[in-house]
This record gives structure tokens, sequence and C-alpha cells, in this order.
């Protein structure tokens, strides 16, 4: 069960080297100073740490194991990391598909490059309309055991394999990985990059609208069999997160860092306390995250001028703040 308490968000070894530590230091410092505890993906990972999940079915060994998650949920509520846009290339789905190819059970959880565009496309249009996270096509090429070899979309790292959300395949690894979250004691699930997860062609395939809307839909009707909340992450122009909120969404405040570091460093209180006002209220308050303090959440909350000021005070500081806001 949710509280109206602080939620720790933390990998499984950032506060001791394993989950049993992790324990140890909550009861012994922090007690009841708070009421959540957000876990980093804490399942087997090829990359990213953990953000490359190969199996949702288990927890990293090094980290300890699922009697371990359910002891921490016993007295906090928990929430689970979901990567509904990919999965690891070493997933036994992908390995499958490797190795049979056109024969595989899970051909169709994959976006394959030559099926999404027409004959003679992408061209560089194409390419150049995709909202992308690296400075190529997001498209990787993968060798079958057959010996033919075409591509799959991949907007992440290498070991990131996109998935295909509007197949039934899908869908149902979908309704399985909620449902053996449910049964591990998750009250709340992060949807990691969900933005990216609808692609469509002639479009720039980042939150796009209706589509994204029925999957976030079909996805909380899911969670909701088991009383588990979701919780989209997307780290972009704070009118999004608006959106998210007037869908009844949870939604992170990603834009309060920045506003509440220009405050601090200008000593002016309006833009916090105008923001304030309009903030939804279903939400986590955040101050920092894994990801760093967001700039182009708070654009426009704060104007170009005063977001260059604070960008400005924090390298005195020694921070690594982006100079471009977004691609």
């Amino acid at each position: 069960m949710i509280d109206n308490k602080a939620m720790l968000i933390t990998y499984a070894d950032s506060l001791g080297k394993d989950l049993n530590e992790l324990k140890e230091v909550l009861d012994k410092y922090f007690n009841d100073a708070i009421g959540g505890v957000h876990l980093l993906p804490f399942f087997p990972s090829t990359g990213d740490r953990g953000f490359a999940p190969s199996d949702y079915t288990q927890v990293d060994q090094s980290f300890g194991t699922w009697e371990d998650i359910e002891e921490l949920g016993e007295k906090y509520y928990l929430m689970f990391d979901f990567m509904i846009n990919h999965i690891s290339r070493e997933s036994k789905f992908f390995k499958d598909f490797k190795e049979k190819h056109n024969e595989s059970d899970y051909k169709e959880m994959f976006i394959r490059i030559r099926e999404f565009f027409p004959d003679e496309r992408p061209n560089k249009k194409d390419i150049d309309l995709i909202y992308k996270r690296k400075d190529k096509a997001p498209f990787q090429e993968v060798a079958f055991a057959d010996g033919k070899i075409e591509e799959v979309w991949n907007t992440f790292g290498e070991e990131q394999i996109d998935l295909d959300v509007t197949k039934d395949v899908t869908k149902q690894f979908i309704r399985e990985t909620i449902k053996d979250m449910a049964s591990h004691g998750c009250d709340l699930i992060r949807l990691d990059a969900f933005a990216y997860a609808i692609k469509k062609l002639d479009t720039n395939c980042f939150f796009i609208e209706p589509d994204i809307w029925e999957l976030l839909e079909d996805v909380r009707q899911e969670a909701a069999k088991y009383e588990i909340e979701l919780l989209p992450e997307i780290h972009e122009h704070y009118s999004i997160q608006m959106k998210i909120a007037s869908h009844d969404y949870f939604i992170y405040d990603f834009a309060l860092p920045m506003v509440t570091l220009y405050s601090l460093y200008s000593g002016k209180t309006n833009r916090l306390a105008d923001w304030l006002k309009k903030s939804p209220m279903k939400q986590f308050t955040t101050l920092d995250t894994h990801d760093g303090i967001g700039v182009v959440d708070a654009k426009d909350i704060l104007l170009d001028d005063e977001l260059d000021f604070t960008s400005e005070e924090l390298y005195k500081v020694g921070a690594n703040v982006k100079r471009i806001y977004s691609s």
C-alpha cells in the first residue's frame, strides 16, 4: 500500500553490497524516515546498470533473492522498474528469435526494420524525424543462425532491443511480468522509457498520441488486478507531465529541482510559488534522481535566461549540466 511518505530511490547495492545490507541500513539509520523504497532494476541484466533486463522472473544473485525483497515489502511500499520499451538481447525471447528466426514464437516481439518501413525506406528524412537517443539511426544489425542478416529497432544501448508493444505475444509478456511482480510485493511500477514504446510510420516515434494512452490504459487495467499503481517516467518538458496527470496517473515532479535551485541561487521565490500552485498533486516530488537534475523539464516555468543563470551557478560547484536541453 502506498503511503504519503518519502520514498527512497536506490540500487540494490548502493547502501551496502546487497539487499540484505540495504535492509540493515534502512532499519538502523532511517527506520521511520521513509515509507517506500524504489529498487532500481535488480533483475539479471546485460548492461546499463540493470536497465537491460534479461529475466524479470529472477533477482540478480549478487543482490539476493525474492525473499529479501519480500522482507523489505513487509515494512515499506515497493516500486519496481518495468522497461516496457525494451529487453536484453540476452533474454530468452531474443535468443530464441536469433536461433529460429522466422520460426520463432517470439519473432513478433521485435520491430523488424524491413517490415516497419515500405520499400526503399527508411531514408534520411525518416531517420532525421525519429526522436533519437544517439547520433545514428536507432537500428541494430542482427545475424541469425540461418545466416540471414536484418535490422531491428534499438533505441538505447546495444544490449537493449526494443519491443513491439502492439503484438499479442508482447502483450502476453507484459501481463505475465506484471503478475509476477505482484506476487513479490510490488505496489508501484515505474514504466521506464515508456514514451519511446510506440513506433508509428511518418512520426518522430516519441510519445505518440493517442496510441500512447491506449498502451498505458492496457497496462493500468492489468496492474489494477493486483492493486498496483503506475508511475510513467519521462524526462521532457513539464507539459507532458501535465498531460499524464490529466489521465490520473502518478507523475514525477522533475521540474522541481531546477526551480528550487533557481530560487536558492537568485533569492527569488516567485517562480517556485507559481509552480507549486499549478503542479499536479498526484505526484512524487523529487530533488534528484539517478538520471540527474532535469533542465528541459523546467523550460517555460523558468525563462531561458533563468535556466542559463541556474546552470552557470551549478557549473561553479562542479555540476555536469547538459548545455543542450533536449535532442
